[in-house]
């Protein structure tokens, strides 16, 4: 019982993690077309 119940709670823990991980990636991405834009700009 004891190893289902940490099972489940590690993959509870595991999807909002990938969440934020994607989250900042996809902001990261923004930023660097955001300068790469106003250097091509400039």
């Amino acid at each position: 019982m004891p190893a289902e119940t940490t099972d489940a709670v590690t993959e509870h823990r595991e999807q909002p993690v990938e969440n934020e991980r994607g989250a900042l990636v996809a902001v990261l991405v923004m930023v660097l077309l955001g300068v790469a834009g106003i250097f091509a700009v400039s």
